[in-house]
């Protein structure tokens, strides 16, 4: 079979030899495809520049359509790829490997098992069969635009979140769904495929089960409610209605990570989402928690886990714009032994990032100011925008202008689960430090 063959413009193939998985619309030159029993060729045009890429004066359909698997070439010629073709996105191109077309096109069912089962054979270096962990972090695990949490609910059930968050995984959607089965064995599967980026993919959202939990469920949800064990304690995750895929199983370690720090202390936890740092603080033996965060529902949440791990009397939940917390705290004298920021990324563009700066400098300025001397400060930042040089950046000049000397004492990012593609940087995305400030 022949299938259509994008070439780059020229000079366009550097960051894709180096790993990027992405081509866009604006480095794409000409296509070539086979029609009545000879190559033809055209130039790309992008969808939104109407049909001027057509065919032939006459104005006939563009001849590769959305979702064909297609090769991508350098402009001189030489095969770099393969993978999905979408005019309706700006990502045009998206990569799935170094084979040829008709290697993928083959057999597609053992492709993309091959693909899975090799991402579960990664996570079994670091996590335990009753560990949840992320089974498939996109580009990261070669399957361009699809996620997969792999839950372990008590009980030692099994059930999987999944999102097809672009047509380069959508397309594969029954092969994916097939795979997952014989890899996981799953009780159940939830699908989140509800993120705006599918509209930019001309893909519509949805989302609900795939395979639904034998007997239903008793909660109010359908089931979709499950409680989860990490670093022993335990936590619900609302598989239906939680923030992105329901819980950041990316933070595992560094949770684990903040017990040596917290025994006996003070701990303030901000943006607490469901409150998993603060109760990892309890475990270690915190002597008080406060956990906060701006949303009434994240903060019923919290509550919920911490009756679950009967800690009612160690933490308890605000719910209060973090930013006025600081303040207000600052302003009153109060003080904490050991202080954690693991806000929301404050910039999804590279526009943003002066802005983002000075929103992630004021909650470290601020923090380090109501630290007891010696206290800890356990910073984060989730923007892979806001990258690791402006992030060491922003906590040098926090320190300076909060008259405070920090001595950094751990660096750290996303758990194993999130494996980092050289070539891809936005697969490096979480930042992580552990900070003693005198």
């Amino acid at each position: 079979m022949n299938f259509p063959r994008i070439f780059l413009k020229k000079n366009e193939e550097k960051e894709i030899k180096g790993g990027f998985l992405w081509a866009f619309d604006n480095e794409l030159g000409r296509v070539k495809y086979f029609e009545e029993n000879e190559w033809k060729e055209c130039q790309f045009v992008p969808k939104d520049g109407g049909e001027g890429g057509a065919r032939d004066k006459k104005g006939a359909a563009f001849p590769v359509k959305d979702g064909e698997l297609v090769e991508l070439y350098t402009n001189a010629g030489a095969f770099l790829a393969s993978g999905i073709f979408n005019r309706s996105s700006k990502i045009t191109v998206r990569l799935l490997g170094p084979e040829k077309a008709e290697e993928i096109d083959a057999d597609k069912s053992e492709y993309i098992y091959k693909k899975i089962y090799g991402a579960m054979n990664l996570r079994k270096i670091h996590f335990d069969q009753g560990d949840s962990f992320r089974l498939v972090f996109g580009e990261a695990d070669f399957l361009p635009g699809f996620i997969c949490e792999r839950y372990v609910a008590e009980g030692s059930k099994v059930y999987l979140l999944v999102q097809f968050l672009s047509l380069s995984c959508e397309v594969f959607r029954k092969e994916i769904i097939s795979a997952l089965e014989k890899v996981c064995e799953p009780f159940a599967i939830y699908e989140r495929s509800d993120a705006d980026v599918r509209l930019k993919e001309g893909l519509e959202l949805k989302s609900g089960w795939i395979k639904a939990p034998k007997g239903g469920g008793s909660s109010a949800n359908g089931g979709a409610t499950i409680t989860i064990v990490e670093n022993s304690v335990r936590i619900q995750v609302d598989l239906a209605k939680g923030q992105k895929t329901g819980y950041f199983l990316d933070q595992k370690f560094n949770r684990k990570e903040i017990w040596k720090y917290c025994r006996g202390k003070n701990v303030f936890d901000a943006f607490s989402h469901t409150g998993a740092f603060g109760l990892n603080a309890f475990m270690a033996g915190a002597k008080s928690v406060v956990c906060a965060d701006i949303s009434e529902d994240a903060v019923d949440l919290i509550n919920a886990n911490i009756k679950l791990n009967g800690a009612e009397k160690v933490v308890s939940a605000l719910c209060v714009d973090v930013f006025d917390a600081l303040k207000q705290y600052e302003a009153e004298g109060k003080k904490f032994d050991v202080i954690i920021l693991d806000p929301p990324a404050f910039t999804k563009s590279a526009k943003m990032i002066k802005k983002a700066y000075g929103g992630y400098k004021e909650i470290n300025l601020r923090a380090m100011r109501i630290l007891n001397k010696g206290g800890i400060l356990v910073t984060c930042s989730c923007s892979h925008f806001f990258d690791e040089t402006n992030f060491y950046s922003m906590l040098a000049s926090a320190a300076a202008d909060s008259h405070r000397r920090v001595q950094i004492l751990s660096k750290g990012g996303a758990a194993p689960d999130h494996p980092v593609l050289l070539g891809y940087p936005k697969s490096e995305y979480l930042k992580r430090a552990i900070c003693s400030v005198q």
